[in-house]
This record gives C-alpha cells, sequence and structure tokens, in this order.
C-alpha cells in the first residue's frame, strides 16, 4: 500500500513501533543509526542470552521490514547528508528530545524549507512544547504522568506499572496513524506538516472512559489485584481456577445481567448456591447495592460463591463452558499458550525468518492486520548495523573510497 513511499526512520527506543508499522504497509523504510548502532539495541532480551548489538531480541521485535544506514548527525558532514535524504523522502520519524533536531538545524521548519511535502513525525514523552517537554522520562515516568499506573497492582501498596514497557507502543501505533492522516492530507493539499506525538497523552487514553469521570464528577476507579474499585464496589474481573486463572464478567444491568444469570443458573445446578440466590435481580443488581437495599457484604458473599465454583474447574473446561453456554469467560493465557494458540496458528499469524548472522530461523509474530488485496508480508528480517550503507549511500551518488574516508572520520 505505501510501497512508492520512502521513510527515514532516525528513532531510538521511543518509537521503533512507528517505522515498523509503515514497513508492514510497504513503505521504504531506512532505519538511520549511529555509527556503532542504537542504543536500543543494547536492551534485552538476547539470543541465548548472550548481549550483543545484533542479538538484541528487542531490536528485533519492531524493526522488521527496514533498511539500516549509519549517520552521525553530530558532525556537519553527517547532517548534510540526513537533508540530501530528507529532500527526496516523504516521512521522516524522530524521537530526539524537544529541541535537539532543532539544534542540529534540522527540526520541521529546517526540512519542509527543503521539501515542503515532508511529513516530519516527533514522538516524544510529553510532546514539543509545555512545562514538561524537556522532562527525563521512562516507561514508569509516561504511565505515572498519564493515568494508567494509578489503577495498576494490589489497593494495599504503591502502584505497578505493566512489566513490559507500553508507553512508547501505544505513542509509536499513534503516530503511524497519525502519520497516515497527514499524508492523506498531503495527497489533498500537496504539502507535508509537523506530527507532534505526546506519549503521555496517547496512554491517557489507556484509561478508557475514566478518564472522564473526574470531569464528569463521578466516582474513580481505584487499583485493585484482579479488578477494580468503583466507589464502595470492590468489582472482581480475574479469577483463580485449577491451571490458572481466568476474566470472568460478573456484573449486572441489562447488557450483562442476562449473562450473569446463566452463570448463576450453574452454579446453582452444580449446588453451589440456594435458588433465592440464583433468582436475584441481575438487571437492577448495581442499582439494589448503591441504594442500600443489597448489602455490600452480600455481593462479597457472591463473588465466594463464584470463586469456590471455578477453582474446582480449569481453564479448558470453562473456556468450554463458556462456547457452550454463552457465558462471558475467557482464559487468562501464558506466553507459552499464545505461542501455541490454534487461533493464531489457524490465521498465519506466525513468520518464519532466517537470521544468517546467527545460523538461525527465528520466529516472528506476523502482520498487526490482515488485508485480502494488499496482504503485509516480512520483507526484510531486521537489519544489522549498517548494513544497507553502500546500497542507500551509492544510490546518493557516494564511492567506496567516500565511504571509506567518512566512516574513518566517525561521519558513517
Amino acid at each position: 500500500m505505501l510501497s512508492p513511499y520512502q521513510v527515514l526512520d532516525l528513532t531510538n527506543e521511543r518509537g521503533l513501533l512507528c517505522g515498523q508499522i509503515l514497513g508492514d504497509l510497504g513503505a521504504d523504510v531506512i532505519k538511520i543509526e549511529p555509527p556503532g548502532g542504537s542504543r536500543a539495541r543494547s536492551f534485552g532480551p538476547f539470543l541465548d542470552d548472550r548481549q550483543g548489538p545484533e542479538k538484541s531480541l528487542y531490536w528485533w521485535a519492531f524493526n522488521r521490514n527496514k533498511r539500516s544506514i549509519t549517520l552521525n548527525l553530530d558532525k556537519p558532514e553527517g547532517r548534510t547528508i540526513l537533508e540530501q535524504l530528507a529532500s527526496k523522502a516523504h516521512f521522516l520519524i524522530e524521537s530526539e528530545t524537544p529541541g535537539e533536531m532543532a539544534a542540529r538545524a534540522l527540526g520541521y521548519e529546517n526540512l519542509a524549507s527543503l521539501n515542503p511535502a515532508l511529513v516530519y513525525v516527533s514522538i516524544s514523552p510529553f510532546g514539543q512544547d509545555g512545562p514538561k517537554a524537556r522532562y527525563a522520562d521512562a516507561d514508569l515516568v509516561v504511565l505515572a504522568a498519564g493515568g494508567p499506573l494509578i489503577i495498576g497492582g494490589d489497593e494495599d501498596r504503591a502502584p505497578v506499572r505493566v512489566s513490559v514497557p507500553q508507553a512508547y507502543l501505544h505513542a509509536s501505533a499513534e503516530a503511524a496513524m497519525a502519520a497516515l492522516i497527514a499524508h492523506r492530507e498531503r495527497q489533498r493539499s500537496g504539502r507535508g506538516q509537523h506530527v507532534d506525538v505526546s506519549a503521555q497523552q496517547a496512554v491517557a487514553q489507556a484509561t478508557q472512559s475514566y478518564i472522564l469521570s473526574v470531569p464528569l464528577e463521578s466516582d474513580q476507579i481505584q487499583r485493585m489485584s484482579g479488578g477494580v474499585k468503583v466507589g464502595p464496589l470492590k468489582v472482581q474481573l480475574v479469577w483463580q481456577v485449577r491451571d490458572g486463572n481466568v476474566a470472568v464478567v460478573f456484573l449486572f444491568g441489562s447488557a450483562i445481567g442476562p449473562y450473569t444469570r446463566r452463570l448463576m443458573e450453574i452454579v446453582h445446578a452444580e449446588g453451589y448456591c440456594d435458588e433465592a440466590t440464583l433468582n436475584k435481580d441481575w438487571l437492577r443488581y448495581t442499582e439494589l447495592m448503591l441504594s442500600g437495599q443489597e448489602p455490600l457484604a452480600e455481593y462479597e458473599r457472591l463473588k465466594g460463591i463464584v470463586g469456590q465454583f471455578l477453582a474446582g474447574k480449569t481453564k479448558t473446561e470453562l473456556l468450554e463452558l463458556a462456547l457452550k453456554c454463552g457465558l462471558l469467560i475467557a482464559p487468562v493465557t501464558t506466553i507459552e499458550e499464545v505461542v501455541n494458540s490454534p487461533q493464531l496458528a489457524a490465521r498465519g499469524f506466525w513468520t518464519e525468518v532466517h537470521h544468517p548472522e546467527v545460523g538461525r530461523t527465528i520466529r516472528y509474530a506476523g502482520p498487526f492486520a490482515k488485508f485480502s488485496r494488499s496482504p503485509i508480508r516480512q520483507r526484510r528480517r531486521p537489519p544489522m548495523i549498517g548494513e544497507h550503507n553502500r546500497e542507500i549511500y551509492f544510490q546518493l551518488g557516494y564511492s567506496d573510497p567516500q565511504l571509506e574516508s567518512m566512516q574513518r572520520r566517525g561521519v558513517i
């Protein structure tokens, strides 16, 4: 879909996924790394636990369908080469601290003067302006600033982040989407623009509708292991079973109540509750609790009953029961179960990619979406450091002696 277009990917670990999404859609993505390689190559885990810039699984995860060149933007000659590349490119993605690209005379205004059609995408912790624009960041910092952190973890201790960094994955995906929106406008007007993506704003959307609770003066949710607290209600969403955990929607109202009724019919049939419990008003149960007609202690008793019922069954048994009876139950899968998922296998999600530099074939996660007319293909494995220097610099008119000289002088 994007095969006619070229992307210059200058991102560090803050924005790698953005370029990969555009590459998956067919764009020619040139990954521009400093001499010696991107610092993201130092992030683990590593293949066979052997640390090295060409064995970072983190790097491999976010850099397929890209070509790599090395270029030192702190040298005048390096900046001149980037200007040469940017004058013909369609997209540029960067994730430096705000102001650093402009300080090198490589900001949007500088490069747009050479190429007015350039879509210039900046990914940063807090955006290009505002009092926090140049604050130091980490995944933990951004999640804390954006809101999701406060609802993660146990209620009786400090909040915790998701173990796998999430903030810049949100920001990168939104940056790719925003770049395509700017591209659509460019097709109409012929002009590019500066796309400013704040990771803080991106992860704020991960609070879902709860971000509206403050302006609407509604109850704010609070963290609770395996669920959330809303006012006095402790809503359990994850439950322990014989071989792990399942997610169960044990909620009420006109939309969810009928599912809860069906679950309680099975719980009753297996002898875990009496008929009076079965016949509660599951459509109005939240209203009954909030009005005091049904004590919260009774709700806690109901959760205990459901927990006893679930604890005696396996994830597979509960999934089969959910499919047969129309229940809102889903297994909480392990990474191994995801990798061996029959559903993902049936959809051809996994891709075997040969890595000659390590002499092995690696199994990769596949496309983020399926397109019937223009399917996403794994055209390139993640590149080695400067793997495409000769290929790309030759296209710019440089010779082997010139490349050797630039390498000696630390330009590439």
